[in-house]
């Protein structure tokens, strides 16, 4: 009957090593992916913040460059380059500069880097956010509002309506003769960079 041989201690204390440093090892790749994993999350949560303060302050800027249109209606035949304002589409410009990153000529000049097409920014808001707008007229030239030139929208004024008042006896039903007017089309994009150099771009199209 063949004899049974243990294994030494010393092989046993070997054994045992190689197990602990497998074992190290995996808990040490478990370590770095838990690390990355909270990275990631609190990346996205901090992304997701600023997306949502983004679109409250871009909000504000619309309303800002629709109160700046409404009050200068009757000057939006030229360029105000002061105000932000373009009295032509420039369909060639590259809002965010995405479309062609290599060409900076063709970009607004959102950050002193771009072309002679400039925007007007405002302070600061009280979470940080800078906000930058750009206003163009969806026209192909300057000058007055033209549907053969300009994207309009038409509308029926209210105060159209023609009667005639007199006494009884020639009295006439007031008459409603319609009278089609046309609003233009503007075109307000928005640039929010927050403090920490984060970027978001919005759009808005009003018509007055």
């Amino acid at each position: 009957m063949p004899n049974h041989i243990p294994p030494s201690p010393r092989s046993q204390e070997g054994l045992a090593l190689f197990v602990a440093l497998i074992v190290l090892v995996a808990m040490s790749i478990a370590g770095v992916a838990l690390i990355r994993s909270v990275d990631t999350g609190t990346l996205i949560a901090r992304n997701l913040a600023f997306q949502q303060s983004a679109t409250l302050s871009g909000d504000q800027g619309i309303e800002t460059a629709r109160t700046w249109l409404l009050n200068n209606s009757s000057s939006l035949t030229g360029d105000r380059p002061g105000n932000g304002y373009y009295a032509t589409s420039q369909d060639m410009l590259d809002l965010t500069g995405n479309v062609t990153p290599g060409d900076t000529s063709d970009n607004v000049n959102w950050d002193g880097q771009g072309g002679p097409t400039t925007p007007t920014c405002q302070a600061k808001d009280s979470v940080g956010n800078t906000v930058c707008y750009v206003i163009h007229r969806l026209c192909d030239t300057t000058g007055p509002l033209d549907s053969s030139t300009c994207s309009t929208r038409q509308y029926i004024r209210t105060d159209s309506s023609k009667g005639v008042v007199g006494g009884l006896s020639n009295y006439q039903p007031p008459s409603w003769d319609p009278e089609i007017a046309s609003m233009g089309v503007y075109r307000v994009t928005i640039r929010v960079s927050g403090a920490r150099n984060n970027i978001s771009y919005l759009q808005a199209f009003i018509v007055i």
